[in-house]
């Protein structure tokens, strides 16, 4: 077999559609995994080689589900893009809800460590071994934005995963990386381009880029070989607030 096979949590709009539509241009069968089935298909419509799978990355047997399927399509996993996410309820810290700091949590966390955790048994496991995963950090991974304590967290904690699926993928030809966004033009940042509340307590518009631009970033890390790695990246608007924020 030499076709390369990716899975794209998300993948039914925003940042994971174009990463997805990316990789198939670039000869990928890919596993288009999310919540809702039209978004996936309309993705898939025409592609022989895409998979969707509906999927809720919160939940240990949804994920397994979706590995199960791919491993019965392809046999193997070269690429997880791990991209899922929310970003969560607003507010001080004493103003976010605890429930709504658990879907969070679940979400952008746990959801990433579970597909993380099938991908990587997968390449341990497959003949040859090995293979690459990407996370999705964020801009926040770095420097939040006011009053997002919960989706910042969940990022900060997300580029320690990817610290330690660096480390212990090693032996097995595992690579792990992780690209941090910054102001993607999608559905999902609509209101950034609008106006975004600054650490000064003011709201301004912000520059955005096209999402296509992340998506040829992401290739171009999938297309290394497996003896070299883009450990993180940062991409994001030219003179969007991050350099200097705050």
């Amino acid at each position: 077999m030499t076709q390369k096979v990716a899975v794209v949590t998300g993948a039914g709009s925003g940042i994971g559609r174009a990463v997805a539509e990316a990789l198939l241009a670039d000869g990928y069968g890919v596993a288009l995994a999310g919540r809702r089935a039209e978004t996936l298909e309309d993705v898939r419509a025409g592609r022989d080689a895409a998979l969707a799978v509906v999927t809720d990355v919160t939940d240990p047997a949804s994920v397994a589900a979706l590995f199960a399927a791919i491993q019965e399509r392809w046999g193997r996993v070269d690429l997880l893009f791990n991209n899922a996410g929310t970003f969560g309820p607003a507010g001080t810290v004493d103003e976010i809800p605890v429930d709504g700091w658990l879907t969070t949590v679940a979400t952008n966390l746990t959801g990433s460590f579970l597909c993380a955790r099938a991908a990587f048994a997968a390449m341990r496991r497959q003949d040859p071994s090995g293979g690459r995963i990407i996370n999705n950090g964020s801009i926040s991974a770095h420097a939040p934005r006011p009053g997002s304590a919960a989706y910042t967290s969940t990022k900060h904690a997300i580029t320690g995963m990817t610290k330690s699926l660096s480390l212990d993928g090693r032996p097995f030809r595992i690579a792990c990386s992780q690209i941090d966004i910054g102001n993607a033009a999608t559905d999902m940042t609509a209101g950034i381009a609008v106006g975004a509340r600054q650490a000064d307590g003011s709201v301004r518009p912000e520059p955005t880029f096209d999402v296509t631009h992340v998506a040829e970033a992401v290739v171009m890390m999938a297309r290394l070989p497996l003896d070299a790695n883009v450990q993180f990246m940062t991409i994001t608007a030219s003179g969007m607030p991050f350099i200097g924020r705050g």
